[in-house]
């Protein structure tokens, strides 16, 4: 597979703060107890888990997942709210998901919560959801980022899933979660997105995708979304945010394939951030000679 071209770097800042955190979503290695994660990313050198709380007792309990991350020395970054279809009978109602979320990420000392936009059958929920989220960051200090989603479809029809809409661009959300995957599906433009998105932009889930409307979370790389330019752009515009990738595993066909594919997107991420950095830092040394000349 031929390598991506570098990103334009028009509009990005070109002082590049920090290395960007790379961390392994639970929901890449769904069908196992979450103690594999823990030892999945020690072992392949990611520098955190993002915990995506689902029906396993283990997901939710705040102390035994400690425990995990002691252990493996591995921090717990980001916590994804069960705010999913598949995840509804989970916690109650659609404002205890995040609240516990936020509850159980400042308890853990992860950095931010993962939360989906409200289904449109959500009634006040829905309404009152970005003031309400608000509320509970103001509440436990907790960064709530909005996940970008896709339209559904029903027999080739587009069917209304979220409300108000499931593009977080142009709504009055304050972080938002980028998903490649769900872009894809979505058919948006994530560079377009991320130019838009400025410092709302908090965090991101690597992974790939196609408008076959799958949602494959395929491996960075190996669909047709812009993500090793993507990479690179936040890697040089000084994101201070933090990289989650969030792949689909399942269809690993022999023993250690799930780590090689694992491994496969760790680097992939470290290396387009890097490139970025690089790319900003060759800049910024290119212009320092004439800026000098101009202002001796």
């Amino acid at each position: 597979m031929p390598e991506p071209r570098g990103a334009d770097l028009s509009g990005a800042e070109r002082t590049p703060i920090r290395p960007i955190p790379v961390t392994l979503s639970s929901s890449s290695v769904f069908t196992l107890h979450p103690q594999h994660v823990f030892a999945m990313a020690q072992d392949l050198g990611y520098d955190g888990i993002e915990m995506m709380v689902t029906q396993s007792a283990w997901s939710q309990d705040p102390v035994r997942l400690d425990q995990l991350s002691e252990q493996h020395e591995m921090p717990i970054h980001s916590i994804h709210a069960p705010t999913l279809l598949f995840t509804q009978q989970v916690w109650g109602s659609a404002w205890n998901k995040i609240a516990r979320s936020a509850d159980m990420a400042r308890e853990l000392g992860a950095e931010l919560v993962v939360v989906h936009p409200p289904f449109r059958w959500q009634g006040n929920y829905a309404r009152d959801f970005a003031e309400g989220i608000r509320d509970i960051m103001e509440a436990t200090g907790i960064m709530i980022t909005v996940e970008n989603m896709y339209p559904w479809k029903v027999r080739g029809r587009e069917a209304k899933m979220y409300l108000p809409h499931h593009d977080p661009v142009p709504l009055d959300y304050d972080f938002v979660t980028w998903d490649f995957s769900h872009a894809a599906s979505a058919e948006a433009d994530s560079l377009a997105a991320f130019r838009l998105l400025g410092e709302r932009l908090r965090h991101v889930h690597l992974t790939d995708g196609t408008n076959t409307g799958k949602d494959d979370h395929l491996l960075p790389g190996h669909g047709a979304q812009p993500v090793a330019e993507c990479l690179q752009f936040l890697g040089a515009s000084g994101f201070t945010g933090s990289v989650c990738v969030e792949v689909s595993t399942r269809n690993a066909k022999y023993a250690g394939q799930r780590e090689e594919m694992l491994a496969e997107s760790l680097n992939f991420a470290r290396r387009h951030l890097a490139l970025g950095q690089r790319q900003a830092r060759q800049q910024h040394q290119n212009q320092t000679p004439r800026e000098t000349q101009e202002h001796p």
